[in-house]
């Protein structure tokens, strides 16, 4: 996706060799249209799997995730992991770390919201090590439910998460490869 690539290279900002903060594009500010345009590449990659939920992971994944739902017209639901005073006692709960906070969370999603009969299209907006994303698949298959696949907005191929994915013979999909972070900028894979 030519157009998020050239946002990630002016607004982008290498803070690491490993970590590339994305706030003016995904995690604190939004462009709709933009995020509008990501859901629509995603719905038509998966346009023919029969996707009947979209999910994702609070906060930074709810954008891309709700415009996915939209562009199929299904529900988007997400793993909160916070347990708050609302939190549905009979949820999924799965131990994850997190790479960019640096700790260790609960995954929760009510039982309710997934079952046995869907067809799951997980969605995030960057896999690094991919802990969130195991940690949704293994909700998704505590569920019995299917998964069709896994779409990322950029996936750094310089960490495993992706290839770890792909390795379980899991579909990924993702909008903008990453394949380093060096001083002088960022080397897209493709």
């Amino acid at each position: 996706m030519e157009e998020l690539k050239e946002r990630i290279k002016r607004e982008g900002e290498i803070v690491s060799q490993q970590v590339l903060k994305l706030d003016a594009i995904l995690n604190h500010q939004v462009d709709p249209a933009l995020t509008m345009e990501m859901g629509r590449q995603f719905a038509a990659r998966f346009a023919a799997d029969g996707v009947t939920k979209v999910v994702t992971v609070e906060s930074s994944g709810i954008p891309v995730a709700f415009a996915v739902a939209h562009e199929l017209g299904v529900p988007m639901i997400f793993a909160r992991r916070k347990k708050t005073l609302l939190a549905d006692p009979d949820s999924y709960v799965e131990r994850v770390p997190s790479f960019t906070k640096g700790i260790v969370t609960d995954l929760m999603l009510p039982k309710r919201f997934i079952k046995k009969e869907d067809r799951v299209l997980l969605i995030d907006d960057i896999i690094a090590n991919g802990d969130a994303a195991r940690g949704l698949v293994k909700i998704i298959h505590a569920a019995e439910a299917a998964l069709v696949g896994v779409g990322i907005v950029v996936e750094k191929c310089f960490q495993p998460g992706a290839q770890g994915l792909r390795d379980q013979g899991i579909r990924l999909e993702s909008l903008v490869r990453i394949q380093a972070l060096e001083e002088d900028g960022i080397v897209f894979a493709d």
